[in-house]
Order: C-alpha cells, then structure tokens, then sequence
C-alpha cells in the first residue's frame, strides 16, 4: 500500500477503505510517512469531505493508537462532558461536583487553554497545591472514592491524533468537520465513559460560528457515538457573549463557587444545569425534567459544593487560595449613555490575552491571577461614567491594548436589542 495511492483516491472523492485509513494514521504516527503528504491527505478530506464510515475508522484507528481506560468497574455511571470552547467557559467545575454528588462518576480529563479559550485544567491549576497530574492508578482510584477526579493527561490516549492535530494546526485544515468530530470522540471513547455530553459552542466567540454548521457538527458526534456503543447527547449553546461575568483562571474559579453555593450568574448557572440534567438523564431512568430538578437541588442544599470542597482536597489543593488575588485593577467607564447591545466575546478573549489569561503558543507562560470581569449584560441601562469592567493585570501585561479591545467589544446604543437566546437545540 502507498500513501500516494491513497491522496489520489481522496483527492478524486473515493470513499478510503478501513485499511487505508489505518495505514495513513498509523505510518504517519510511527514516523514513516512524512508531515507534506500527511498534509496533502488532509487537505483533500477538507475540500472533498469524508462518509460517516470512514469517519468512524478514523475515529477507531485514532482511538485505538494508544491507552484506553476500562472504567468498567463503575457499573455504567460513569459520564464524561467535553466543550467545544468558547470564552468564559467554566461549567465542567460545576458540573462534575454536581454530578458527583448525585452519584455519577466523572472520569474527566481536561485540557489546557490555547489561544483565547481557556482550559480545565489552567483554571483547577489557578488554585494553589491542586495537582491535575495524577498517575492513572491514583486517577481511578480518586473516582472509586469520591466520585470525581478532574485532571491532566492520563495515560497515553489518541495519540496519532495529537500528532495529526499538530499537523493540522499549521497546515490550515482545522475546519473540516469530519477531522474534528474525530479528533473529540477518539480522546472522550478512549476515555472510557458510559456517556458524554458535548457542549457545542456558536458564535462570535467560537469556532463554529452558526447553529447550522453546529448542528452537522454535534449530529455526526452523536453518530460516532452510536457506533461505539455510547450515549451522546450534544447541547448548543451561544458563544456570541462571554459566559458569565468572570473570564481569567482564579476569577473564574471563583464565579464556579458562587454557582455551586446556589447563586452566581444565571446564564453560566442555566447552561450548566442544562449539560448536568441531559447528562443524568442517559445513566438514570429519570426523565431530564426530573434530573434538572435534583441538578438544581444539589446545587441550592450545599451538596454540589461540598463535593466540590472534597474535590479540591483530595487533589492537594488549597481550597481558600481560590479567593486570593495580589493583583492590579483596572475599571473600564462607559463613555456614553444607553443600553448595552453587545459583549463581543472574541474582543473580550483578545482582551484577556494581553494580559496573561492565555497563551499564544504551548511555551507560554500565563497569569493566574489576571482576568476581566464584565459588570453589566446585554440590555442594561448605562449611563455615562458607569462601570463597565474591571481588568485585573500585573507588570509586564499590555494593559492599553486590553482596554482598548474590551471597551471595542462592549457596544452601547440608544435602544435596547432582542434578548439573547442562550440554548439553541438539544439533539440526541
């Protein structure tokens, strides 16, 4: 078999067999095909596409090239969520002590951030002493006994497509729908869970920035899914505004203890009890309304947060360093009156970038303690001289750029607009 053979047959719109896909994944992540004809491949599946079947090879070839977890102990309670990212974006914190204490186990491993959305794993790191690099012995065993392990990097998983996702990357073939429905679902199979919640961000904000291309997007998930044996359920939710008032690492943290205390912002709060009640729903024999109900009661009875507590603890955290911050402040004034019309979330995750919250490359080093925190929502009344933001930033940060973006991406006019709808559709 020649990987030549196989460009030319995708490159014409031929359907690859299964053997074929194996060949091309495994060669190019043993060394033996080299990144330019790797890069052609992928080129052609963008412009020409790919079958749900060879999809699902994809997927299973990808899924297969390294560690899989046997979470089979766990009776089928284990679930898993996974993001598509957006800014703000904070709801596994909450979701999984929620969970947890209703008893689900969440096996959940995170990412870090890259570019302007964050990761799970910086903001749990923004807490001092939390280790998010457990082995996968002490990963498990966290799960068996108390129900939630939220952590880093366990074991060896998909590792043909970390280096095809690197490929990608600087090659311009990240938007191809069927290279990132098998990118997700390869690392979340592998990982082992009984079933998964995938929140699918559109908007401004994210990477699919219309509900239809969500929609093809979460369905072909959800398809992958099906043919591995597991319960998908996708939720698309707006990624036009910042979810939540706090965008930063420690700041965010903070915002996820408001919400799991029973308070905090309504929007974070109702997309996160939204993914918890779909969630529930595929491992119980509860109706979701039913499952929204003891989500929402968890939160309010103190039992979300005491899981959350025990959580942090059994990592090594410092549960009282998450409401620290040594930082400067900055606060952004409105320089006109009216009713605010937009929070442009990719200028709010430009903002955040000039100081620190993100990293633009893997070496990065970034800031804890630096954030935004957006004051007012769509709608609001604002009068002149109001506050708007606080920027929290250190030395060395570009703070004028920072202001700058954000006071670009909060828009004020004379009327007010129509209320954002903040949950698309539901599919599975």
């Amino acid at each position: 078999m020649e990987i030549i053979d196989i460009i030319d047959k995708k490159k014409y719109k031929q359907e690859l067999t299964k053997e074929e896909i194996e060949f091309a994944v495994n060669s190019y992540t043993n060394g033996d095909i080299p990144d330019y004809q790797m890069s052609s491949l992928l080129m052609a599946i963008l412009l020409n596409g790919m079958t749900n079947k060879e999809v699902f090879y994809l997927t299973d070839v990808m899924m297969h090239s390294g560690d899989i977890l046997d979470l089979s102990r766990f009776n089928g309670l284990v679930v898993d969520k996974h993001s598509t990212g957006g800014i703000g974006d904070k709801t596994t914190i909450i979701l999984g002590p929620v969970l947890a204490s209703l008893g689900c186990k969440l096996a959940k491993i995170s990412g870090r951030g890259l570019g302007i959305t964050g990761g799970t794993a910086d903001k749990l790191e923004s807490i001092k002493g939390y280790d998010i690099s457990l082995s996968k012995e002490e990963f498990l065993k966290q799960v068996e006994d108390i129900g939630i392990s939220l952590s880093y990097n366990i074991g060896n998983l998909a590792p043909a497509d970390k280096k095809i996702y690197a490929l990608r990357d600087v090659t311009g073939t990240v938007d191809s729908i069927p290279l990132i429905a098998s990118s997700i679902m390869s690392k979340k199979i592998a990982s082992g869970a009984d079933a998964i919640v995938l929140d699918v961000k559109v908007g401004k904000g994210a990477f699919m920035k219309d509900v239809e291309s969500a929609r093809e997007l979460a369905t072909l998930m959800i398809e992958i899914g099906k043919y591995f044996n597991k319960k998908v359920k996708a939720v698309l939710t707006n990624m036009d505004i910042p979810l939540g008032h706090n965008i930063g690492n420690r700041i965010e943290v903070q915002e996820c203890v408001d919400v799991l205390s029973g308070g905090g912002d309504e929007n974070l709060k109702e997309v996160t009890i939204s993914l918890a009640s779909n969630l529930l729903n595929m491992v119980t024999k509860k109706s979701v309304e039913e499952c929204r109900l003891l989500v929402i009661d968890s939160l309010n009875n103190g039992s979300a947060l005491n899981k959350f507590k025990e959580l942090v603890k059994a990592q090594g955290g410092d549960y009282d360093s998450i409401f620290e911050n040594n930082s400067k402040t900055y606060t952004l004034s409105a320089l006109k009156s009216g009713y605010i019309t937009d929070i442009n979330s990719e200028l709010v995750g430009k903002a955040s970038m000039q100081i620190k919250v993100g990293r633009e490359t893997k070496e990065d080093q970034i800031d804890y303690e630096s954030g935004i925190t957006i004051l007012k929502g769509i709608n609001d009344q604002i009068t002149i001289g109001d506050d708007l933001a606080i920027i929290y930033y250190n030395d060395g940060e570009d703070l004028e750029e920072a202001k700058r973006l954000l006071d670009e991406a909060i828009v004020i006019e004379d009327k007010k607009v129509e209320d954002p709808t903040l949950i698309y559709e539901v599919i599975g």
